[in-house]
């Protein structure tokens, strides 16, 4: 680990329920279990700590021997960030230990990208940072799957929201399928890092209009007053895993790294 990286705790929430894919964490890529990978990425990112928060047995079966902790949590968790506050008191982190909230779709998160997050909550005094990456394509910034963001100079989050940030006005008057030169478009990337002592208290914080309109959960954070830092990501982020289709591409992405 680069030796200007702080000490820094990943937590991996793991829900065994899912929507699009069920049993998710436990659905192989590779042959190994999703959760498992992302372990290991979080291993390999030199974390001090490794907790995975999971709500099934056979989630924690899974992760037997594989050198991270299980922490069970409460099934009737609203996100992965309550799952993780449950967490953070279970273990009386210090409110001051930075912990990196990686989601446990992300099998191929690149270890740089996990250190970088807990670098950038290092170097702000928000109780919350996050990364980015550019948009270079017009389909992305008019997708609404696809999280933007703006932020300030300074490098804090102005805002989240699945329509497109910024509005080049008179660019996007003539044509929309190119992006004008010199606008910070900029994609949102679901890794965070909180201190802990924030994380203990989210739950407390009730949801907001602005985060149930979007459909994002960080939101809630900036409507309670909270800032979040942003940073860019050192390495792209492979999309994560929400369906069948997204399995068989990331099947297809190992083979061809490895």
């Amino acid at each position: 680990m680069p030796i200007d990286t702080p000490p820094f705790i990943v937590a991996i929430p793991a829900r065994y329920g899912s929507t699009r894919l069920s049993a998710k964490p436990l659905r192989k890529i590779g042959g190994v279990p999703m959760v498992v990978r992302v372990a290991q990425r979080a291993l390999l990112a030199g974390a001090a700590q490794v907790v995975v928060a999971v709500d099934d047995t056979r989630i924690a079966e899974a992760l037997a021997g594989q050198g991270v902790e299980v922490c069970m949590t409460r099934s009737d968790h609203a996100s992965g960030s309550d799952r993780l506050a449950e967490c953070a008191l279970h273990y009386g982190w210090d409110d001051d230990a930075i912990v990196v909230n990686l989601q446990g779709d992300e099998p191929f998160a690149p270890a740089a990208g996990i250190r970088e997050v807990a670098c950038a909550l290092r170097d702000d005094d928000a109780p919350v940072a996050t990364l980015a990456t550019p948009i270079t394509e017009a389909h992305e910034l008019f997708d609404p799957n696809v999280v933007k963001l703006v932020r300030t100079i300074q490098g804090r989050a102005l805002y989240f929201s699945r329509a497109p940030l910024p509005w080049a006005r008179d660019a996007f008057a003539v044509r929309r399928d190119t992006l004008p030169d010199g606008m910070p478009f900029l994609r949102h990337i679901g890794i965070y890092a909180y201190r802990a002592g924030f994380l203990k208290r989210y739950t407390a914080l009730s949801r907001t209009p602005l985060e149930q309109a979007e459909s994002l959960e960080q939101l809630r954070v900036m409507e309670h007053g909270h800032a979040i830092a942003v940073r860019l990501t050192p390495e792209p982020f492979p999309p994560g895993i929400d369906t069948e289709a997204d399995l068989a591409r990331a099947e297809r992405w190992l083979a061809q790294e490895g």
